[in-house]
């Protein structure tokens, strides 16, 4: 910039809000009035595809069965946008249509009820789940989505954790098969509207790739083994008064 007074420094944080697609300028990161608010998962027990019963509310959970699907890590979720690193005709970057994925059982999907009033976030997503796998190891996958009233669902933001890197990404630590344990899934940082006559989604699965990496359900050395080594896990998703996974937004309130 060699000492042109472009005016791109003058504020401590700049946002581009989509859904409203314009510039914000803001002291401080989340904005001031910006509070956490959880969306829980909720479901009869099938949850799997957008055919489910998967639904998102402010009301936590009760007495409620769990959610089951397969993941094969040599049929992976395949990634419709999002990060990925790949080029486009791979697998495209970006906002997608998420019709592809979310009817296949391995993906579980999450709706809320058409929103009443716009909804807008700005700052840190994350995803609260309380699951088991069968495997010695394995991944699970978020992705929160907005749905338009026609239907149409588009992702926002994604995140996955691996198992054994549940509790600290530089020093991994086993898990016991079919015990359930509690995964903090980082969704990362966003800035959108949701619209009213919106609703928000997450899909949870356990693979979007290409845009990470499979996890082989065998938990050994990373990168050291091939395909013919993987197996199949069975995946349960728990949400119930013991277990309220949930889905939590950083709300600018106002």
């Amino acid at each position: 910039m060699r000492d042109e007074d472009t005016e791109v420094l003058d504020s401590p944080v700049t946002i581009f809000l989509m859904g409203q697609n314009r510039w914000m300028e803001e002291s401080s990161w989340p904005p001031e009035g910006t509070e956490l608010r959880d969306y829980y998962l909720r479901s009869g027990g099938s949850a799997n595809s957008i055919n489910g019963d998967g639904l998102l509310g402010v009301e936590p959970p009760d007495r409620e069965p769990p959610d089951v699907y397969t993941y094969d890590p040599l049929f992976p979720i395949p990634s419709l946008g999002g990060h990925s690193g790949f080029v486009p005709i791979i697998a495209p970057m970006g906002p997608a249509d998420q019709a592809g994925v979310e009817v296949l059982n391995g993906v579980l999907v999450y709706s809320s009820a058409p929103l009443q009033e716009d909804l807008t976030i700005i700052g840190p997503v994350s995803l609260t789940l309380y699951a088991a796998t069968s495997a010695p190891d394995t991944d699970f996958t978020a992705k929160l989505c907005v749905v338009s009233p026609e239907g149409r669902s588009t992702n926002v933001q994604e995140g996955i954790a691996r198992a054994r890197y549940r509790e600290s990404l530089s020093h991994p630590t086993p898990i016991t098969p079919d015990e359930v344990y509690e995964y903090l899934i980082d969704l990362g940082p966003t800035a959108y509207v949701f619209k009213a006559g919106n609703r928000i989604r997450v899909q949870v699965s356990s693979s979007d790739f290409p845009q990470w990496d499979r996890n082989l359900n065998t938990g050994g050395p990373l990168g050291a083994e091939g395909a013919t080594q993987a197996r199949v896990a069975t995946q349960t998703v728990l949400h119930d008064v013991h277990h309220p996974s949930r889905l939590t937004l950083s709300v600018v309130s106002g």
